[in-house]
């Protein structure tokens, strides 16, 4: 896997019918800037929206995966969103003309291909991976469906498909390597059995499909009667059935074909994590529900996991950048005002400074002595003390600098800090300094609970009398 986001080299489009509307749907690719995803655009609706290919946009899975937001939709996604996977495409724009993807041949391949055409763009931002790091479980008991991720070095997926019926009885497929996909999944067609295909075009659910853009399973009795209705479905002259069992006018391309476009299947629906993963997929009789249920459970652990990343850590047995003498050195604040006694990371976009909480602090003498609790507005003093260091490391000479704090917003204290914690900030930069004036985020944790957060904005200014 390259290390690197990709877009696309240039524009593209390609066109066909939607499976379920029979309606002409034309397809533009467009390249995207770095972090911005996969997205649609519906350019036939007003406003031209928008929708992000996203778990949570998910709204309907019966027969394809359907993303809306307002009143916008696109549905039978997969196809696509497996084919950008395949070939590692990071980021693109989509401009849809209808309500779903055009059919083609019930593969990924066609936009594979066309996708190949437009050629790929490497982007200076690196990836963001999903990396599994322990087992990841979803499990449907009422269709028996399970999907599992677990820690592997690349992205493989494994799935394994039963409908219970002798036709196509248990299949197997596996996917190793993404570079394999073009050749080894890319090409699987969508399948159905006989009494699902009926049920369809009973109910005129199926307007763009034809026998050779579906794979059709016979499970049941081909009476005289079905054999005519198909003919009139699917304006053929002559329908009839495989000795394997499948409606003529097609050739498996693999004896585990089903397993396989159930693989691609998988691989279009967890793309809308939003996140390349790392780690490995294993998926019992999956389907579009399981899959997206389980695209929306990896994406809460993601998001989890993001947030515990920003929690910063303390190891008292790790040598400071500036322990507290140093750190006199660079602020005006002397005992007991001065609230910060470490700095253990910083750079020109961050800094994690630590205040130990003792009972020996002097405004434990008037405030609450019985029930000792650090005062808030001293939490958010030393919050800006850490953030004063991070301003002055921008200058040569800070020692000549003071700071001052212009405003301070949208601060929320969590939960109380007593004597025995050990207070760990971190401040973030929000935007590079311009005439002076800091901008920073700055959140204080005990551990790895959030206690105090506040937004700031501070001005370094350069002492008179020492210039």
């Amino acid at each position: 896997m390259s290390d690197h986001q990709h877009t696309l080299a240039q524009s593209i489009e390609i066109s066909g019918s939607g499976l379920h509307t029979g309606a002409e749907v034309s397809l533009h690719f467009h390249p995207a800037e770095a972090d911005h995803g996969i997205c649609f655009k519906r350019v036939d609706l007003d406003n031209k929206p928008e929708i992000p290919a996203l778990a949570k946009y998910v709204t309907h899975t019966e027969r394809g995966t359907t993303l809306e937001l307002g009143s916008a939709s696109v549905s039978t996604i997969e196809h696509v969103l497996a084919a950008l996977t395949g070939l590692e495409i990071d980021n693109c724009l989509i401009e849809v003309n209808g309500p779903e993807m055009p059919i083609m041949d019930g593969s990924s391949l066609p936009f594979v291909k066309v996708l190949e055409e437009a050629g790929r763009k490497e982007q200076a931002a690196e990836r963001q991976y999903f990396e599994v790091t322990e087992p990841i479980r979803f499990y449907d008991a009422e269709d028996d469906v399970e999907l599992i991720a677990i820690p592997a070095e690349k992205y493989e997926v494994s799935v394994m498909v039963d409908y219970g019926t002798k036709v196509l009885g248990s299949q197997n497929a596996h996917l190793e390597n993404l570079s394999d996909f073009k050749a080894e999944i890319a090409p699987c067609r969508t399948f159905s059995f006989l009494h699902e295909l009926e049920l369809l075009l009973d109910h005129g659910l199926i307007r763009g499909g034809d026998l050779n853009n579906a794979i059709v399973y016979v499970d049941q009795e081909l009476s005289p009667e079905k054999l005519e209705k198909l003919k009139s479905a699917f304006g053929k002259e002559q329908v009839s059935v495989k000795p394997n069992g499948v409606l003529d006018n097609l050739d498996l391309h693999f004896s585990n074909e089903a397993a396989r476009h159930k693989l691609l299947d998988v691989i279009g629906d967890l793309r809308l994590l939003g996140a390349p993963i790392k780690g490995k997929i294993i998926a019992t009789k999956p389907g579009h529900k399981a899959n997206t249920s389980f695209a929306k459970l990896l994406a809460k652990v993601m998001k989890e996991n993001m947030q515990k990343a920003e929690i910063p850590t303390y190891d008292p047995n790790q040598v400071p950048v500036h322990n507290v003498t140093e750190i006199m050195h660079i602020l005006p604040h002397r005992p007991p005002f001065l609230l910060v006694d470490k700095v253990m990371e910083i750079s020109a976009e961050h800094v994690v400074a630590v205040k130990s909480v003792t009972m020996n602090e002097p405004f434990f003498e008037g405030h609450f002595p019985g029930a000792p609790v650090m005062p808030g507005v001293l939490q958010v003093e030393a919050m800006a003390q850490a953030g004063g260091i991070l301003a002055l490391s921008t200058v040569p000479d800070p020692e000549n600098y003071l700071t001052y704090f212009l405003k301070i917003d949208n601060v929320r204290f969590k939960k109380q800090v007593v004597p025995g914690d050990t207070l760990i900030f971190k401040l973030v930069m929000n935007e590079p300094i311009r005439r002076g004036i800091v901008k920073m985020t700055g959140k204080a944790y005990v551990g790895t609970t959030l206690v105090c957060e506040a937004e700031m904005m501070a001005q370094i200014v350069k002492e008179k009398n020492k210039e």
